[in-house]
């Protein structure tokens, strides 16, 4: 049965129902909780009363520095909506760290940035390192795979369409939301994982609903695949892409096949002058509720609740 962590500024909870547990560690990063999972089951199995998890402040339970990883166009739905046909070649970029945040912390749009957009994800959390040149089966995913997260991969769509920079357009401070909780698994939690349903509203109107079912490239096989060339440890994050839903949609075939005529410049100015009637972008005061669970709530990621600021 999988296990909710908690962090907080005064350390690291093991939740159960509404009340949380402390766990009795000495642990400061995510690695180090992990090495002391015997502390963590002691906290769970512990017949204290608990605090009120409505009393805590949530932390993002990832600590940073850490590598954070994702995947581009990962969802059919996601791909359908991003203009994609046919086959689609798997592909990661990285984020900065910097841009994990609490899962009640402010999204922070920056002064420059128009276009800002949500991107509900699941997150992976790295147990046990992932050498450059392992593979990864399904059977073999909980030896690798510690828990889960919920993440929200924030971006900024003129950024990132103009430079074609997705490092940038998804790094600036608060632009990962994660947690509530880190969901510790056990290995027979593994086989539920499909099930899991990602939803995501903004001001109460749901944007994105769809299950890991819709997934293109699935976790062992997207571990494998970065591990051709990237090495992960305990504690690294892997964001395993988007349904479909986001604010940004590819144009109609007709508007993109005369855009490709115009030079850059005038093509983005087109486009983006059209995406400002899009009402689905980001603003100041929007609130935006992310959550990951499966229907029998077997496992249950919580939910996180921004909202979002333009900075000063």
């Amino acid at each position: 049965m999988s296990t909710n962590v908690l962090r907080t500024s005064e350390g690291w909870w093991v939740v159960r129902g509404g009340r949380a547990v402390p766990v009795d560690t000495k642990a400061m990063t995510t690695a180090e909780l992990l090495a002391d999972r015997a502390a963590v089951a002691a906290a769970a199995a512990s017949g204290e009363a608990g605090t009120p998890v409505a009393d805590l402040v949530a932390l993002s339970p990832v600590t940073t520095p850490c590598r954070v990883v994702a995947q581009m166009v990962n969802y059919r739905s996601h791909a359908r909506d991003s203009g994609f046909t046919g086959d689609i070649p798997p592909t990661f970029f990285r984020k900065a760290s910097g841009s994990v945040s609490g899962p009640n912390d402010s999204i922070v749009r920056p002064s420059h940035v128009r276009f800002l957009d949500y991107e509900i994800e699941l997150g992976l959390v790295l147990g046990a390192p992932l050498p450059v040149g392992t593979v990864v089966e399904e059977r073999d995913l909980s030896a690798y795979v510690a828990g889960l997260v919920v993440t929200n991969d924030v971006s900024a769509r003129d950024v990132q369409l103009t430079k074609t920079q997705f490092y940038e357009s998804k790094s600036y401070p608060t632009f990962t939301p994660t947690g509530p909780y880190l969901t510790l698994l056990e290995p027979e939690d593994f086989a539920h994982f499909l099930d899991l349903r990602l939803r995501l509203s903004v001001n109460g109107e749901l944007r994105q609903d769809r299950t890991l079912a819709d997934m293109i490239v699935r976790p062992a096989q997207a571990l494998t695949l970065l591990a051709r060339f990237q090495t992960l440890d305990p504690g690294d994050l892997l964001l395993t892409g988007t349904p479909g839903g986001t604010a940004l949609k590819a144009p109609p075939k007709a508007v993109e096949k005369i855009g490709a005529l115009l030079p850059p410049a005038a093509k983005w100015k087109a486009f983006f002058k059209s995406q400002e009637k899009n009402p689905h972008y980001l603003r100041q005061g929007d609130i935006v509720t992310a959550s990951i669970a499966t229907a029998d709530r077997r496992l249950d990621l919580g939910e996180q609740r921004t909202s979002v600021t333009d900075a000063n």
